[in-house]
């Protein structure tokens, strides 16, 4: 089972990367499960039709408890869905539900009972408080992805959160695999995260183009990968997945 982090700023397209990266990898054959840790729950929409499913923290709010069918929903296109959710707004830290719902999937055995080939961590990046960097310091990824534009603010988080990751490497935890460049034509924006990328001492594993099919994808519920299969987007995506499983633990 290889399991990745994707960390990245809010906004930055994130989510839609890792959408899109999960069903390119079920189009390969393989299991997936992705697990949204960002309070908002969107992490999964554009795999379930743009309808947000129950998350973890709401079932346990309602029924006390959950069992693994409440929590883990399989979309369409075969990717297996979560969603950690977050405490009730002004109450509660945000951080907590990642850990509530990491613990409550492996109480309910759900990697013994689903077997994913991979499973991906879509993380929130502007802070990496305890609860958001569980994926990092718990052991539950092998390894960090951060996806970042050219923009000042994402540069910044990117590299707060390569800063997170290598502290947590020293003691054996998860390693940084490298930047995910989501672009935004801005100018100089290859440049630019290039030079941050030689600043943190990693590299730039994929450019991502900035794409008007990515909004029309969104505008149905879906992945490019599942409404323009055969589009050049959609072979991005495809390429960049298959660039993630390469090298690191066998499947």
């Amino acid at each position: 089972m290889k399991k990745i982090a994707i960390y990245g700023k809010g906004g930055i397209g994130k989510s839609t990367t890792v959408s899109n990266i999960s069903a390119a990898m079920v189009a390969a054959g393989l299991t997936v499960m992705q697990i949204g840790c960002d309070p908002k729950a969107d992490s999964t929409r554009n795999l379930t039709g743009g309808k947000n499913i129950p998350t973890v923290l709401d079932i346990i709010r309602e029924n006390g408890d959950a069992e693994l069918e409440d929590i883990v929903m399989e979309s369409s296109t075969g990717v297996l869905c979560v969603e950690a959710g977050g405490p009730v707004p002004g109450v509660g830290c945000a951080g907590r539900g990642i850990i509530t719902a990491f613990e409550k999937l492996e109480e309910l055995d759900a990697y013994d009972i689903y077997k994913p080939d991979v499973v991906l961590y879509d993380v929130l990046g502007d802070v990496v408080c305890g609860g958001f960097a569980m994926p990092i310091r718990g052991g539950y990824a092998d390894e960090v992805c951060i996806v970042t534009s050219g923009e000042m603010m994402s540069l910044y988080a990117a590299t707060n959160i390569s800063y997170a990751v290598k502290s947590f490497g020293k003691r054996g935890y998860a390693s940084l695999r490298g930047l995910i460049l989501n672009g935004k034509n801005i100018e100089g924006e290859k440049e630019l995260v290039d030079k941050t990328a030689v600043e943190i001492e990693t590299s730039v594993i994929y450019r991502l183009p900035r794409h008007a099919i990515v909004q029309q994808a969104e505008a149905q519920g879906k992945t490019v990968v599942e409404a323009f299969p055969n589009s050049d987007m959609a072979s991005y995506y495809k390429e960049l997945a298959k660039l993630l499983l390469e090298g690191g633990e066998s499947l």
